[in-house]
């Protein structure tokens, strides 16, 4: 059976199985919509929010990024599990004391103010927006390699997969699609993993056989990344970093962005009560643990399967690393998963010295400009997309086919799923916090699941539209996304349940400064609305304020945002007794009903 065949045969199998949970678990009500009756088992939902939370960024661009950029790139691994145990511990619990469908619910309710609600909702749609665009980059790569089309069919085809599925089906429909979807994506994720580690270094446990030697050259396996990369011009994989004050804000602001994020926090609404929350979060950790655990020992381990595939000489090299770069792959001998990733424009091959052979190495070092002359090189000859490299393991190491086959399905199923729980997020939004509680409160139920559909499917119409030109690699257009949503959304929530001072004003003036503040700081430099070429400023650390750059500044964002909320607020009235009244009562959650409407 053909590789092509044996991709189908995994995808198509994966697909029945999230369109048949669609059906079987249609939402029959505006409950069963929003927040899947509200009955769901904590293991169930943690299982879940796992596979809501890790999405494309994490299954398939996260071990990109640590490949490419070693320890200085686990800022994404440190914010986004720091962040999910602050909104595990200090939101979970008391958002779902509170009873409500979505993030708006409570903005809107807590400080009494449907201006407050409209800017919640408005925030809550840019923020999923941008987070959608990343999913679809992502599943555009899963399905551009394993059903052999272009980039952009890769991304219509994952419209429409998360179309037929999310939109019928609901929170309801999307709860048991999603650990379905766990379950093929750390299956999809793991076993690659520990056949990988086997081979390099005889070690089966991922994140142990990092740490392991190197079986070919007898070296510790970091050790000997960092060998093989300086070889090539670049900083060691394990370098520290220059510029700390960038490092912290973006871990923080990926931080507070996780705890920001609406598409997450409504899954704690689809519990029966308090105490199941706090049950949820916890099972979602060791679930995700499981992956983010892995990721690192897959980015170190691609990085140096991909450079010993160019430069094979160097794998059991420990000394003349300058002999065996003289002896670079040629290219019409490269293997066949450079053939077929080239097939979807994700890699590129221009050979610039005209010797026939791929270079690939850090021409943008000018301290290295001198000994890649003295090797007669005139450019890095290959351009490998981050996005792809969790996707290529298997085929790099020359894995079984079915491991190919089930790691297409894993990197699918994790695209699909959060896109699936952000759409579903930002079609609550419209339909209920806009259309019924603001705009129509007569509408029927079926005019309302009416509207969230179609609000959902125009959500996705404008997401693959987006995904077709992204603001960057999947990961960091959902840094993008994490930074819009911790500006705008965190400080609210936190301010909503642990400040009875903070009042409508303030509120709707703290969530309106810092989505403003930080679009226009990457709307600066990567173009308006991300459109290409509409940047005011290049990308570069040169033209970044204090070396903030745009993935950074959600932190910032949110600290201009807490200032002016409080600001406002002890410069106007105080709230009404009944809203101080409730914010006590949501601050100590000795139980809950079940998600009501309004």
């Amino acid at each position: 059976m053909s590789q092509f065949a044996i991709n189908l045969l995994f995808v198509g199998a994966s697909f029945a199985l999230y369109i048949g949970i669609a059906i079987w678990a249609r939402a029959g009500s505006t409950k069963d919509f929003y927040v899947a009756g509200g009955g769901v088992h904590p293991i169930t939902n943690g299982m879940a929010t796992a596979a809501d939370w890790m999405s494309a960024a994490s299954f398939i661009s996260m071990a990109g990024l640590l490949a490419s950029g070693g320890y200085a790139n686990s800022t994404f691994l440190m914010g986004w599990t720091g962040g999910y145990v602050i909104l595990a511990m200090l939101l979970a619990p008391y958002l779902r004391k509170f009873g409500k469908f979505t993030v708006p619910d409570f903005i809107g309710d807590r400080f009494y103010s449907n201006a407050a609600r409209l800017v919640a909702v408005i925030c809550l749609i840019v923020a999923s927006v941008t987070y959608v665009i990343g999913q679809m980059t992502g599943a555009g790569v899963a399905f551009s390699r394993f059903l052999e089309v272009s980039n952009t069919w890769g991304i219509w085809i994952a419209a429409f997969i998360v179309f037929l599925y999310a939109v019928f089906g609901g929170m309801k429909g999307i709860t048991y699609t999603q650990v379905a979807q766990y379950i093929v994506l750390i299956i999809a994720y793991t076993i690659p993993a520990v056949f990988i580690a086997m081979q390099l270094t005889g070690n089966p446990i991922p994140m142990f056989g990092m740490f392991s030697t190197h079986t070919e050259s007898g070296l510790p396996l970091l050790e000997k990344l960092d060998d093989v990369v300086n070889a090539l011009g670049f900083r060691d994989y394990t370098a520290d970093v220059d510029n700390k004050l960038n490092m912290v804000l973006f871990t923080l602001s990926l931080m507070v962005g996780t705890a920001g994020l609406p598409h997450v926090i409504i899954r704690f609404f689809t519990v029966p009560k308090v105490a199941d929350a706090r049950w949820s979060a916890g099972w979602a950790l060791v679930f995700i643990a499981l992956l983010y655990l892995t990721a690192p020992a897959v980015g170190s381990m691609a990085r140096l399967n991909l450079a010993t595939t160019v430069y094979p000489e160097m794998a059991g090299q420990v000394e003349d690393y300058e002999a065996a770069a003289s002896n670079a792959l040629v290219y019409e001998e490269r293997p066949g998963w450079i053939r077929t990733w080239e097939e979807t424009g994700l890699i590129n091959f221009e050979d610039k010295n005209d010797d026939g052979r791929i270079q690939l190495y850090n021409d943008g070092n000018a301290d290295f400009a001198d000994t890649a002359e003295a090797r007669g090189w005139a450019g890095s000859e290959l351009t490998v997309n981050n996005d792809i490299l969790v996707l290529a393991n298997p085929e790099i190491a020359n894995l079984p086919p079915w491991v190919i086959g089930l790691i297409a399905a894993g990197g699918i199923a994790a695209a699909l799923s959060t896109a699936a729980g952000l759409l579903l997020a930002i079609s609550s939004a419209i339909s209920h916090d806009l259309i019924k509680t603001m705009i129509n409160p007569k509408i029927t139920e079926k005019g309302e699941m009416l509207a969230a559909r179609i609000s959902m499917a125009g959500a996705i119409l404008l997401a693959t539209y987006l995904g077709l030109n992204p603001p960057g690699f999947a990961a960091q257009t959902v840094a993008l996304a994490f930074g819009i949503a911790g500006a705008s959304l965190f400080p609210a929530l936190m301010m909503g349940i642990f400040s009875k001072r903070v009042n409508n004003k303030g509120a709707v003036a703290g969530m309106l400064t810092g989505l403003i503040a930080t679009l226009l700081y990457i709307f600066t430099y990567l173009g308006w609305f991300f459109i290409p070429e509409t940047n005011m400023l290049a990308n570069t650390p040169d033209n970044w304020i204090l070396g903030i750059s745009p993935l950074s500044f959600g932190a910032v964002g949110a600290i201009f945002n807490f200032t002016v909320a409080y600001l406002v607020s002890t410069a106007t009235e105080e709230p009404p007794q009944e809203i101080q009244d409730l914010v006590e009562s949501v601050r100590y959650p000795k139980g809950a009903g079940a998600a009501t409407e309004h």
